[in-house]
């Protein structure tokens, strides 16, 4: 047994526990004879009268003492007091700011010489000697490398080429990168960075109307498409006249000449981004870098009703928001040169632009998956990436699947006694990876991540405080949780390191203030803690692109961005978000419902993956769509004696029943009244997505759209409870 011990790796503190048998074994006196101080000329005698089991013991225990003193795991130190994150600044109304960074002023860039996302590329530039910066890879192939210079060489030749292509070096000229994640994409909005153009990135699952709507809005007469199905939808809207402004389609990839015929003949050219990128390296134009205040890019968020809207943001707000999350970690997870980002999450969107700005910043590298998310671990495996930007719901789907492996009660068991331990670790500040629970349990999981992983972090929808505290113990590395949304570039508050509680997202982040208002219709009052979370700040956006009325809406005039998110104020200065202002509606008699606190409720049920709670005003109660998990389901329909394939499971009135008492079971103990629970339920095979147009690409429900969706079924479901 100890020969196997030893040999396992690892297990030196289950040799101590050996050790600690034989010292069991000592004689009660002899104990008492070790525990007096004998004078020094004793100590020959002292040691000659002792067993030999005993200095046996002795000199194991020495040797396991000294071992454990000099390589224990040591817990993180916390760059604040975790009891006191965030204070009230003075004469604010009750604002409220980090207690990390050099003074009461809001923090605006972290660097000198990065203010500007084009100075934050060329100091990666500089500092990564010419490193690696933009990986790609084909089908079970290693990763391609291109390097910072030839990736800023060909961001100039394309910025040249652009002009050549009668577009303006400022902050007037508008262009569009409508592609999937890869290395041209972060080319081109390089190429826009370098001569002062702004970025607006579009992506196909707004719809053709939104599509055409941005192009209009923004005045886009040059849109940069990775594939030839996206130039022609794009000709489309030409060819009906309805985006008469767009004059110049630049394609990523190999395209016929037919497209350039088509092109032609309703006035756009088509031509390949090598080709600009040829054109502007025989006609090289002097970059012209913008200013902090200028514009940077035009994110248009796909939202849950009516057009998109254009949110604006300045060099200054993109720096200005990382440069707090690099303030938040700089004594803890440092960003480094070694460092390398797996890009999945749309580019479109701030929250993955912002962690890879970190990225480029310390000349770092981003590797892009293969465009298919059913890849992403084997990408990830190739690709051994240690920063991991993922939204709650992959999280989710981690965790479902770890524990769906599980798939007897003994493994079950062991499975959640080995992360008790590790997450008695995490709370005393210990995150790591080589424990014996590691070794026996974990590892696994780790691989399947690339096994270099040292930070996580997640936004853009509720994470679930059981599974953020699972993977943190299982994952062995830092998990973070931001919150934010496009308006504030992406994140306003971020988890202190050191605070790995759950249930919260953290404190303020240095570059802004945060408050809460009171929101008299749902009875959420400032003097409890609770209110609409307002953000103001240098991250703070400047308004929605031609879009005044809006803009009224979400800034105040006291530059306050109100987000419509519900906040409350918990006793160590962190922030919990417990509900949402917006979609929220009254029931029949009168009772005010907001149904996504509901299903974050809900979504907590262990059979469940999705959850659409609906209700209507000339309704008296709620209905639901309930998706279940196809890994957990079954199982969990088993031990209720219910038998049967998925299709089958999905139909059975009796899995229905018990469904819906687990979810009114959850209700009831997270305190909803009985007009806030659901009084029937439609079980629906399919997942909600963003292929199929129920979710938003940064996977929030388009309720408007799921209402529509299932208007036969909640019709039925609405009948049938009357």
């Amino acid at each position: 047994m100890l020969t196997f011990f030893l040999v396992s790796g690892g297990s030196l503190w289950l040799f101590a526990e050996f050790i600690l048998s034989l010292l069991e074994k000592m004689q009660a006196q002899e104990i008492l004879r070790m525990l007096r101080l004998p004078e020094l000329g004793d100590l020959g005698q002292f040691f000659r009268s002792l067993s030999a089991t005993t200095l046996v013991g002795m000199g194991a225990l020495a040797a396991i003492l000294a071992y454990w003193f000099t390589h224990r795991p040591k817990a993180l130190q916390p760059p604040c007091n975790l009891l006191m994150q965030s204070e009230e600044v003075e004469d604010s109304g009750g604002a409220r700011r980090s207690v990390i960074g050099d003074g009461p002023q809001l923090l605006t860039h972290y660097y000198d010489d990065a203010r500007t996302m084009y100075q934050v590329f060329r100091r990666g530039l500089s500092i990564s000697g010419n490193g690696p910066c933009l990986g790609f890879r084909k089908p079970k192939q290693p990763y391609q490398w291109l390097s910072y210079q030839e990736v800023a060489d060909r961001a100039e030749f394309l910025g040249s080429g652009l002009l050549q292509h009668n577009c303006k070096a400022c902050t007037d000229q508008f262009i569009g990168v409508f592609a999937q994640n890869r290395p041209e994409w972060i080319i081109a909005e390089l190429a826009c960075y370098t001569y002062s153009m702004v970025v607006v990135p579009l992506y196909d699952t707004l719809g053709p109307g939104a599509i055409r709507y941005i192009i209009n809005t923004a005045d886009i007469s040059t849109v940069i498409v990775d594939q030839p199905q996206k130039a022609v939808l794009l000709l489309e809207h030409v060819e009906r006249k309805e985006t008469p402004g767009l004059k110049l389609i630049i394609l990523m990839e190999h395209f016929e000449e037919v497209l350039r015929d088509r092109g032609q003949e309703c006035g756009v050219a088509i031509t390949s981004m090598q080709s600009v990128e040829d054109c502007g390296q025989q006609n090289h134009h002097a970059p012209v870098p913008p200013k902090p205040s200028d514009l940077s890019i035009v994110c248009f968020t796909s939202g849950t009703t009516g057009n998109p809207k254009g949110a604006m943001l300045t060099h200054g707000n993109v720096v200005a928001d990382f440069s707090g999350f690099l303030k938040v970690t700089e004594k803890v997870i440092f960003p480094r040169q070694d460092d390398v980002l797996v890009s999945f999450l749309p580019l479109a969107h701030m929250f993955e632009r912002v962690i890879q700005s970190v990225v480029y910043c310390h000349g770092g590298r981003v590797g892009f998956f293969q465009g298919d998310i059913r890849l992403l671990s084997d990408d990830m495996k190739a690709l051994c990436p240690t920063i991991f930007p993922v939204v709650p719901r992959l999280l989710n789907r981690m965790y479902d699947k770890i524990f769906s492996q599980a798939d007897t009660p003994l493994k079950r068991w062991l499975l959640e006694f080995a992360a008790k331990r590790k997450q008695a670790e995490v709370r005393s500040g210990i995150i790591r990876n080589d424990s014996i629970w590691d070794e026996l349990f974990f590892n696994k999981i780790q691989a399947s991540l690339g096994g270099c992983v040292r930070m996580i972090v997640t936004g853009a929808a509720p994470a679930s405080p059981a599974v953020l505290g699972f993977l943190r113990a299982a994952l062995g590395c830092q998990v973070y949780e931001g919150y934010g949304q496009t308006e504030c570039t992406a994140g306003c508050t971020f988890t202190t390191p050191g605070d790995w509680t759950s249930g919260h997202v953290g404190a303020p982040l240095p570059c802004n203030h945060i408050k809460l208002i009171d929101v008299e219709e749902l009875n959420y009052w400032t003097c409890k803690g609770e209110g609409e979370i307002c953000v103001r700040g240098p991250n703070v956006f400047k308004g929605y692109l031609k879009d005044p009325a809006r803009t009224k809406e979400a800034l105040d005039c006291d530059g306050w961005l109100h987000t419509g998110d519900i906040g409350k104020w918990l006793p160590a200065g962190t922030l919990k978000i417990i509900d949402r202002k917006k979609h929220i509606f009254k029931l029949a008699q009168g009772e005010y419902v907001a149904p996504e606190k509901i299903e974050n409720i809900y979504i907590r049920s262990e059979p469940v993956a999705q959850i659409y709670v609906h209700g209507d005003s000339l309704k008296a109660f709620l209905v639901g769509i309930v998706v279940p998990d196809p890994e957990v389901m079954p199982s969990w329909a088993q031990k209720r004696g219910i038998e049967g394939t998925y299709a089958e499971l999905c139909a059975n009135k009796e899995l229905k029943k018990a469904f819906l008492e687990d979810l009114v079971r959850l209700g009831k103990e997270s305190g909803l009244h009985s007009f806030e629970q659901v009084k029937a339920i439609h079980i629906h095979s399919d997942m909600f997505s963003v292929q199929n147009g129920l979710l938003t690409p940064t996977l929030k429900a388009k309720r408007p759209e799921l209402r529509e969706y299932f208007k036969k079924q909640i019709e039925e479901l609405y009948s049938v409870s009357m």
